[in-house]
């Protein structure tokens, strides 16, 4: 029996119709709508991409939404009193700065310069430890591993004293998710194991997984054959393995993905399983909406 496919597509939309609904709620009682600015430095063009995906998303939820696009020869000086400006703009909640940077600016001196509490990426120290910390202390959980999370929570996966293995140590998805499960608290509670490609017999260690998160950037790494039958499977991987021509647009190129799992035969072993694409993939953005409605009733003092 094949596994339930897990959409984030569809959990994207339930999402965004809450955060929506909680905006227009927020605006008639209160007068204000979450800010958010996404500052873009050059014209990297998958980073024109995401962010046009960011605001297209902002604006349809009803935030008030900034694209504060700087030339890529922006001083690390006047990129920083940016900052500041926007840290000190009280109709502001949510400080983005597209990466990568120009090579000549400091990308750690950028993301540490931005007011933790606007920090709607996660990815300030200060909000780093407080995930560490965990329970109350937790502002902005980084948006792709909550994401993850959110998913297995809404997929109706048990995961209080699951074992769950966490495959890559990233700092942007493996480490966070991996604290994240092991929190006390709902959808967590579960016993964590971080394996990567260095691991010995990384095989063995995912068979025992009820629920295994992968986020290693190696094309079809996990085999079927390692998934425990009826395990939930969250494949974070999307790897570009080439090209085919597309379907809607005929004499156009488009990039044929990959997860990192072998997911036609793992859908036929696994309980449930994100595809890809299509699974965590529209989770971040959704996620970094919900931090900023989030820092909204923070600063304003509404529960």
């Amino acid at each position: 029996m094949s596994a339930k496919i897990i959409s984030g597509t569809e959990i994207r939309k339930q999402i965004l119709e809450e955060i929506k609904a909680e905006v227009t709620e927020i605006k008639e009682k209160h007068g204000i709508v979450p800010g958010l600015v996404t500052i873009l430095v050059g014209q990297n063009p998958a980073s024109i991409s995401y962010v046009t995906l960011k605001i297209k998303t902002a604006n349809q939820l009803g935030f008030h939404e900034i694209q504060d696009d700087q030339s890529p020869d922006i001083s690390e000086e006047d990129l920083l009193g940016l900052i500041d400006k926007y840290n000190n703009d009280d109709s502001i909640h949510g400080i983005l700065v597209q990466l990568p940077l120009p090579k000549h600016i400091d990308e750690k001196k950028i993301l540490n310069a931005i007011d933790p509490d606007k920090d709607v990426d996660g990815f300030h120290p200060v909000n780093v430890g407080r995930l560490m910390i965990g329970g109350d202390e937790v502002r902005f959980p980084p948006c792709t591993p909550a994401g993850i999370q959110e998913m297995i929570v809404r997929t109706g996966v048990e995961t209080s004293g699951a074992e769950a293995v966490v495959v890559g140590r990233s700092n942007i998805v493996g480490k966070p998710i991996a604290n994240m499960m092991l929190q006390k608290g709902p959808g967590a509670n579960s016993t964590v194991t971080v394996v990567h490609t260095r691991t010995k017999d990384l095989a063995a260690h995912c068979k025992r997984a009820d629920i295994l998160i992968v986020a290693a950037g190696v094309p079809g790494l996990v085999k079927p054959e390692w998934i425990k039958p009826g395990a939930c499977v969250i494949d974070v991987g999307v790897n570009r393995v080439g090209e085919k021509p597309s379907v809607k647009n005929p004499g156009r190129m488009v990039a044929i993905l990959r997860g990192d799992v072998d997911f036609d035969a793992a859908k036929e072993i696994a309980g449930s399983i994100t595809p890809v694409p299509g699974g965590v993939g529209p989770m971040t953005i959704t996620m970094l909406m919900k931090n900023t409605l989030k820092a909204l009733k923070m600063s304003a003092g509404i529960a």
